[in-house]
């Protein structure tokens, strides 16, 4: 009972935390002059990312690799099979041709090499040195489309805090009153708001760690099933609010947008972040099967995109049920 507290905890605090960072940091960058396209690309991105990347340095440092890999893991293949399925339940999920060859790509490709990697070599920096260089490529590459190719559509990794923006967002007034908002926070409380999210996000990603670990003792299963399931879906909590809300709203392309630029920085950033500071193992049960369910998940996600430039609730039903089945599987027998 103690240790399911402190995971609820954990997750509390993490989401507080990652709230926090992000808003924080926004009003920082707002007065130091950043762009608001850099602020939405990369702050946002990578604040909304930071509880899993906490999450998985902690997970890899302490000694659990299985939680460490299996919550990015994890949290890729809810963000295709589990988001994107009861997104396009509430409509279907639309997702333009370009967007889809540029983006759609970028995410396959980061499941493939990972994929791939995993097969010959442990989660080292040379690696995690390549992962965030990628990363880094591709956040210039989308930020360069933004200012010169608006046309051509908005990249995932825009479209992540596009989602994040209408989540907050209250009718037509949201900028109003986010600048109101920021007025009146002074000089140095962005500062205190964004160390204490960073503080939060540590701490609580401490605990959720500690009662992984010993809820997978007492239950009798492998860290990596519990980095899979538990930790991957509460850690993809925030997309999932956030994808819901876009579907909702009627734009449907953030939905998708959002969760391929999540799973891109699940890879690139989380992966490469991880074999820099803490290089780990990857466990033979997330090598041989739970690598190949993310991106045979990732494929299915584009090809259903593909057929008509939309996920219909049909195609998002059978995510589901692939999803349901793929928990079962876990299950100890």
């Amino acid at each position: 009972m103690i240790d399911l507290l402190m995971l609820i905890a954990g997750f509390v605090l993490l989401i507080a935390g990652g709230e926090l960072l992000v808003r924080g940091s926004v009003a920082i960058a707002e007065r130091l002059g950043v762009s608001p396209l850099i602020i939405g690309i990369v702050l946002v991105g990578f604040g909304t990312s930071m509880p899993e990347l906490v999450i998985s340095v902690q997970a890899s440092m302490a000694g659990s690799p299985g939680i460490a890999i299996g919550n990015f893991v994890g949290s890729n293949i809810s963000n295709v099979l589990l988001i994107v399925g009861v997104s396009s339940l509430i409509a279907p999920l639309t997702v333009t041709s370009r967007a889809l060859k540029r983006d759609g790509v970028v995410v396959v490709a980061a499941a493939l090499l990972f994929t791939v990697l995993a097969l010959y070599f442990p989660l080292n920096r040379w690696i995690g040195a390549a992962f965030v260089g990628l990363l880094a490529s591709y956040l210039l590459y989308a930020i360069r489309q933004e200012r010169l190719e608006p046309e051509a559509g908005h990249s995932a990794a825009f479209e992540m805090s596009e989602a994040y923006d209408q989540l907050m967002r209250d009718g037509d007034n949201w900028a109003a009153h986010r600048l109101k908002w920021n007025q009146r926070l002074g000089r140095i409380l962005p500062y205190l708001m964004a160390l204490a999210g960073l503080a939060t996000i540590i701490f609580g990603g401490g605990l959720l760690v500690d009662a992984a670990v010993s809820i997978a003792k007492e239950v009798g299963v492998s860290e990596a099933v519990i980095g899979l399931t538990i930790v991957a879906i509460g850690t993809s909590l925030p997309e999932l609010v956030t994808s819901l809300v876009a579907a909702y709203r009627g734009h449907s392309d953030v939905a998708v947008g959002n969760v391929m630029g999540s799973c891109v920085y699940n890879v690139f950033g989380i992966g490469g972040v991880v074999g820099l500071l803490a290089p780990t193992d990857i466990p033979a049960q997330i090598i041989t099967y739970d690598n190949f369910i993310m991106l045979g998940a990732t494929v299915a996600l584009v090809a259903f995109a593909s057929n008509g430039g939309r996920v219909t609730r049909l195609e998002g039903s059978i995510m589901l049920a692939a999803y349901a089945a793929y928990l079962y599987s876990l299950l100890p027998k």
